[in-house]
């Protein structure tokens, strides 16, 4: 079990069993009050960039790196955010509140916020309410945990199972863990770790099936089929 007062390094990666499941997933925890957390998407061509060496390679132009990434919400058939998105302070796709088809449209859903200091996991309501101002944002669903209590559509024996990614944030704003599981898992299963194992009282789930990892800490590098908006950690190059 991972303890709330443990410090936590620029991006610590690693791998967990939860107990008494022993169901194996994999985290990157972030120190949102020191370190650089952006999203990506596209170039100043407009390029989709799809991928994550897309973004190393777009970084080091500019000389920074990557020390972590991962996919970071659903897009359409062209790549383009279904719900929000805001990438340095520009917003490219508007809030969605509305109930509708799929995970995403599984209410409550919420938005990865990133603001100088923090980072935050809020629920798409509130976000509107409180018209949240945001460098980067990143809008997906369903919420896996909303204030310490999972998603209420959430079945404990749901047999929906799939490899999953997502993101929690603490209280604070200062931890930011990202989480993807090492076999396939229900919606329940992967919002109790977030809850339960990583004690953070809210939680955002990003994606199935296509679930993406880059964590050089770890030797992970996955590939696959185009991705659309991509979250990750920039370090400037040595």
């Amino acid at each position: 079990m991972i303890c709330a007062t443990t410090p936590a390094l620029a991006v610590d990666c690693d791998r967990i069993r939860m107990e008494p499941d022993g169901l194996g997933f994999t985290y990157c925890e972030v120190d949102a009050s020191n370190e650089d957390i952006r999203v990506f998407h596209a170039n100043e061509a407009g390029e989709v960039l799809g991928s994550f060496p897309s973004v190393e390679a777009m970084l080091a132009e500019a000389g920074g790196r990557l020390s972590f990434a991962m996919n970071a919400g659903m897009y359409h058939n062209d790549l383009s955010p279904v719900g929000l998105y805001i990438e340095n302070g520009r917003q490219k796709m508007r809030l969605v509140t509305s109930k509708g088809p799929g995970n995403f449209g599984l209410l409550p859903n919420g938005v990865l916020c990133v603001r100088e200091g923090r980072a935050d996991v809020i629920e798409s309501l509130r976000f509107e309410r409180e018209a949240t101002d945001c460098e980067h944002a990143t809008q997906s669903g369903p919420m896996l945990v909303i204030d310490g209590e999972l998603h209420p559509r959430f079945l404990k024996d749901g047999d929906s199972k799939y490899i999953r990614n997502g993101v929690g944030t603490s209280a604070d704003g200062k931890r930011a863990v990202f989480v993807i599981s090492d076999e396939r898992v229900n919606f329940h299963t992967f919002g109790r770790f977030f809850r339960d194992t990583l004690n953070l009282p809210n939680a955002l789930y990003f994606d199935g099936k296509v679930s993406r990892l880059y964590a050089p800490q770890l030797d992970r590098h996955d590939r696959g089929f185009p991705m659309g908006p991509i979250v990750g950690v920039v370090e400037p190059l040595d």
